[in-house]
């Protein structure tokens, strides 16, 4: 099994702080995994996705949020954006100390959505996405929309969606990723809900073994 490792960088600010997955066979590139707004970098997806990845080569760093480095319960404050953004910035730093190759931001819910807007802003900073459950609308609210900087996100991105999820159906995230004018590609998950049905206790091989297969195909003319 890959290498598992505490992640702590305070040099920098906001301060990186995670879990590095080493791999045995390193491809030489990286991805780093950030969480939703009610969960932190030990989130169950989190952690099988980084062991699946880092088993095909990649060295991977699931990071906590700034917001949830501050506090350790609870959802994002409207002033927190900003700062997980910049968070995100040096967790990319770090890994390309790290990784000589590519280097992929993955995000689920509230991390994505963080990860889509800071490419969007500097679509230099990472080679590709993986977005698990973007957060398309709360729940309910379809007119409240969170697609302003689709049109400007320039990064291939892999959006992985369950057919159930309340922040958006599968219409609404299909027509959203033509405003992208990169490459996309929409990995449908049947019957799930905005966690994907992956909770703690609940196996879920199946699911990240599907996700890490559509990604590799996705990227292969890299990968």
């Amino acid at each position: 099994m890959p290498d598992q490792e505490l992640f702590f960088d305070s040099f920098v600010q906001p301060a990186v702080r995670g879990y590095l997955h080493r791999p045995e066979n390193p491809n030489g590139d990286g991805m780093i995994l950030s969480h939703g707004a009610g969960s932190n970098a030990q989130a169950p997806l989190l952690s099988t996705l980084a062991e699946e990845f880092s088993a095909a080569g990649f060295a991977v760093l699931r990071c906590d949020l700034p917001y949830r480095q501050v506090r350790p319960q609870g959802p994002p404050g409207p002033g927190d954006a900003a700062r997980d953004r910049a968070g995100l910035k040096n967790a990319i730093a770090a890994m390309r100390k790290l990784a000589t190759g590519w280097i992929f931001l993955g995000g689920h819910s509230y991390g994505g959505r963080q990860s889509t807007m800071l490419c969007a802003e500097d679509p230099k900073l990472a080679d590709g996405l993986l977005l698990l459950s973007y957060p398309l609308h709360p729940p309910r609210k379809p007119e409240q929309l969170r697609i302003q900087h689709f049109p400007n996100l320039r990064n291939p991105s892999l959006f992985v969606h369950g057919t159930r999820d309340p922040f958006a159906s599968d219409e609404e995230i299909e027509k959203a990723l033509k405003l992208i004018p990169a490459k996309t590609k929409l990995l449908t998950v049947e019957g799930a809900g905005h966690d994907l049905n992956f909770k703690k206790g609940k196996p879920g091989g199946e699911l990240v073994d599907e996700v890490v297969s559509a990604f590799q195909e996705f990227f292969a003319e890299r990968l």
